[in-house]
């Protein structure tokens, strides 16, 4: 059984935008971390951003910060990605996660997360 599930990956050109969504299941999504990560062709898996369960405190890599927005919807549990001004270099495949916890760590690692979706590919043309 999925825990989580992603959608809207697809093409973009640079200074374009996309948003990705992701629906978790009830368990992990109610008071736990969530977050998303990336994995670029050649490149090791990197966190983006990751929110608290409360949504309140949420932590981006410099990397996407004043381009990137996360929100949770508690109502659909989903969390979603907003990706503007995107450039060649956000091209990866793009997963979600979720982690036990109230609270996202600073940083963000991916085996402090346990419950993965399969994820959405992400071009970026120049």
């Amino acid at each position: 059984q999925a825990h989580m599930a992603e959608s809207g990956g697809g093409s973009a050109q640079t200074g374009g935008s996309l948003r990705l969504s992701c629906v978790v299941a009830r368990y992990p999504y109610v008071g736990n971390c969530l977050g998303w990560f990336r994995r670029a062709p050649g490149k090791e898996r990197e966190g983006v951003v990751g929110i608290g369960a409360g949504g309140d405190i949420v932590y981006y890599d410099d990397s996407v910060k004043g381009r990137f927005t996360v929100s949770r919807d508690s109502a659909k549990n989903t969390v979603d990605l907003q990706m503007d001004n995107l450039q060649p270099d956000d091209t990866a495949t793009y997963y979600c996660a979720a982690r036990l916890g109230w609270f996202c760590p600073s940083t963000l690692e991916g085996y402090n997360f346990g419950y993965w979706g399969q994820g959405t590919q992400v071009t970026v043309s120049s």
